[in-house]
């Protein structure tokens, strides 16, 4: 048996971007992670619950709670997996060695003669205050941050930290694990000789979209967190740079900041809708409506290896293009096979998809629909008496294939996969909407509303208002008894991003 080994990865403060490359390599590399509260779990592997690669465990022992893990507990599991030849990340939030007890974990592997690395984390202490405007150090206000713990009462007789010099230190002060003991933390720097009027702030789930900021003085700070129900996980700032948050507070200043939006799109196509929407500040949930199965695709390769036969191909989305490329290489064919065609595509993304192989369409619509394709096909000359090759999804409206045939054109189409429900996360959502908590859910086709309907059911369904990409798919949204509060000008994912700013 190979030697196993264990990396102690700091997950950052909660946005999972800010994990270093080299965390996020050894989590994807991993036969186990170990993952405690505080490490976002959108940092594990997609899929490793179902499939138990790499194997989870969490040690999360926040609060003191019943089903806590002990650290005692910690280092065994970490020792066994190691021996049984396994690579073990030990994902912790923040910084593994920041108020972190990851250097414990770590004696306890030498201990053991157990090999270990640790991979930095950003710590919770600079990352907080900074996504909520306020810089630790600033020239002309702070020259130095002192990093505290706040889970020790200063209140106690013998206390490691020395309030009173802290007092009188000059820096900004950070604490961490200090909501429960914040007004005996401020009472004893006041009562050591710092000002009561000291700028300070509380900040709750920093980093997260949940982020929440509480600004105040030192004297104030700790009645006005119990009165904005400020708890744990909270970042506690005391220092004059505080001031500045009014000058550079960026994240929670974003359009979406505060607004939680579900993405319904399929697992494979849902981060370009998710991605745009948590740069503008949202908190998305991701419950893929629907999931995308392939049909029969021996037609598909038949008329691939003959593709002569055809004048024009018409794709009219990317789950076509992605499906028709799969095929067209596993008959030993490339773009080159194309070169005796035009192409036709029902809107950008399509386009796009195709020009991602080297394919620029000949025809695009101004309306990104298939009645916008067959107005712009109608005023061109050369679609009578051709032969196109329709690729499409099983039950997609005869519109188009019944307009060429108007025009003239022998269709061909060819049905190659379909939209089934998928649900995954339908549970969580189900809780969210019922808490209150969604404000919007996004839709880009009918599909995904019959999908996200059936997840969730149809009472709950109706709960929160909806956007939707385009037309067809308001159809589809009205139908459903789901309140339409704004529909894409532009049937395009950048077109839906537009809309729901437009709707808040």
């Amino acid at each position: 048996m190979s030697e196993g080994k264990v990396f102690f990865v700091g997950a950052g403060p909660g946005d999972p971007e800010l994990i270093t490359v080299r965390g996020r390599q050894l989590i994807e590399s991993a036969d186990a992670v170990v993952y405690d509260a505080l490490a976002n779990s959108a940092l594990l592997p997609p899929g490793a619950r179902e499939t138990g690669r790499p194997e989870l465990y969490y040690v999360g022992k926040r609060g003191g709670a019943k089903d806590s893990v002990s650290q005692q507990e910690i280092n065994e599991l970490l020792v066994r997996l190691a021996r049984e030849g396994k690579r073990v990340v030990r994902l912790k939030g923040g910084d593994p060695f920041v108020f972190g007890r990851g250097s414990e974990e770590a004696q306890a592997m030498n201990d053991s003669t157990v090999g270990f690395e640790v991979v930095p984390g950003i710590t919770a202490g600079i990352a907080a205050p900074m996504y909520a405007g306020i810089p630790v150090t600033h020239r002309g206000l702070s020259t130095s941050v002192t990093f505290v713990t706040g889970h020790e009462d200063p209140s106690k007789p013998h206390s490691q930290t020395n309030w009173s010099a802290l007092a009188k230190s000059g820096g900004t002060i950070v604490l961490y694990m200090g909501v429960k003991t914040l007004s005996n933390i401020t009472r004893a720097l006041i009562e050591g000789g710092m000002p009561s009027e000291m700028p300070a702030a509380a900040i709750q789930w920093g980093t997260h979209p949940k982020q929440r900021t509480v600004v105040a003085t030192l004297d104030t700070i700790a009645s006005k967190a119990v009165e904005q129900n400020i708890a744990a996980p909270s970042i506690i700032v005391i220092g004059w740079s505080v001031v500045l948050r009014d000058e550079m507070n960026w994240f929670e200043q974003r359009p979406l900041f505060g607004k939680r939006i579900v993405v319904t799109r399929a697992t494979q196509q849902a981060h370009a809708l998710s991605d745009k929407l948590r740069d503008l500040g949202a908190d998305v949930l991701e419950m893929p409506a629907t999931q995308i199965a392939r049909l029969d695709l021996s037609p598909l390769r038949e008329a691939i290896r003959d593709l002569s036969r055809f004048q024009w191909l018409f794709l009219t989305s990317q789950n076509a293009v992605s499906i028709f490329w799969e095929q067209l290489l596993g008959e030993s064919k490339d773009a080159r096979a194309l070169a005796g065609l035009k192409i036709a595509a029902v809107g950008p993304a399509t386009a796009g998809a195709l020009l991602e192989h080297g394919i620029a369409v000949d025809v695009i619509p101004d309306r990104f629909v298939a009645e916008g394709l067959l107005d712009a096909l109608r005023e061109r000359d050369d679609i009578a008496g051709t032969r196109v090759l329709y690729v499409t999804s099983e039950g997609a409206r005869e519109v188009l294939p019944r307009g060429l045939e108007e025009i003239g054109a022998d269709v061909d189409v060819l049905e190659c996969y379909r939209s089934i429900i998928d649900g995954r996360g339908a549970a969580k959502l189900v809780r969210a909407i019922e808490g209150g908590t969604v404000d919007l859910v996004t839709f880009t086709s009918g599909s995904s509303v019959r999908g996200y309907v059936d997840a969730v059911g149809d009472e709950i369904a109706t709960r929160v208002p909806a956007a939707s990409i385009g037309s067809q798919t308001s159809e589809g949204v009205r139908e459903a008894g789901i309140e339409l509060k704004i529909e894409a000008k532009e049937a395009t994912i950048d077109g839906l991003v537009s809309a729901v700013l437009s709707a808040f």
